[in-house]
């Protein structure tokens, strides 16, 4: 799931012209695995790597690995997604596509297992980047519910490699009869900020977040990345 912050939020293919190289890996060193203000990995660090295939006209492929800890039920997340993106006029940009996540570690491990697609619009102004994303799949995590999540976002550029992006999203079952929150809730709030730069290659964060939920796998905290991403 953190696939959704690599290519829609944060990663590989932003909202902004890419690099269209043809083949790449990122490799990523996480002090925790969120997703949308919640820790896959039980608020412990995560090793994540990718493998990207991109096409001069827009589209792209790849497949993305996490560890997470969900009990007894997975350990290790993998990922694989097709999309494309396209510079639609001199403000605005569009990304769409399909991803399906997978799990393993147990015999239910699969049971997980679902699709999701997405559609994201960026908008570039004097001001920096404001991103309009949405998600929804049709079996969220392999309980035949329907979930959508709609985030709101900008970057400021603070100076030359230096950004600041703010973002605020939602998650809604829209079958709470089928998926629910441990609070109970079919819908969260989930607020952040983060602090971008680079160096030397490696690609690094900082970020300050928070959700609505009540539990200590989605309350406040601080979180820092380094990743670096090969060509080839």
């Amino acid at each position: 799931m953190q696939l959704r912050q690599m290519i829609i939020g944060t990663g590989a293919l932003l909202l902004s012209a890419p690099g269209w190289a043809n083949w790449s890996a990122t490799v990523t060193l996480a002090s925790d695995y969120m997703f949308n203000g919640v820790s896959q990995t039980q608020n412990d660090p995560a090793l994540q790597a990718s493998v990207d295939y991109a096409a001069d006209a827009g589209w792209y492929t790849g497949a993305w690995t996490s560890n997470v800890d969900y009990g007894e039920a997975a350990e290790q997340e993998l990922d694989f997604y097709a999309g494309h993106w396209q510079q639609l006029n001199q403000d605005w940009s569009m990304d769409y596509g399909i991803a399906y996540y997978t799990y393993m570690g147990s015999s239910a491990a699969n049971g997980l297992n679902y699709p999701e697609v997405w559609a994201k619009f960026g908008y570039t102004s004097d001001y920096g980047m404001t991103e309009f994303n949405g998600w929804y799949s049709w079996d969220y995590f392999g309980l035949g519910g329907s979930h959508v999540i709609g985030m709101v976002a900008h970057t400021f550029t603070l100076a030359q490699n230096h950004a600041l992006r703010v973002s605020i999203d939602t998650s809604n079952s829209l079958d709470g009869d089928r998926y629910l929150w441990d609070t109970n809730d079919k819908s969260y709030v989930h607020y952040r900020v983060a602090y971008q730069t680079s160096w030397q290659g490696f690609v690094l964060e900082l970020a300050a977040e928070d959700t609505t939920l009540d539990y200590d796998t989605a309350d406040e905290r601080i979180v820092a990345s380094v990743s670096r991403t090969f060509d080839f």
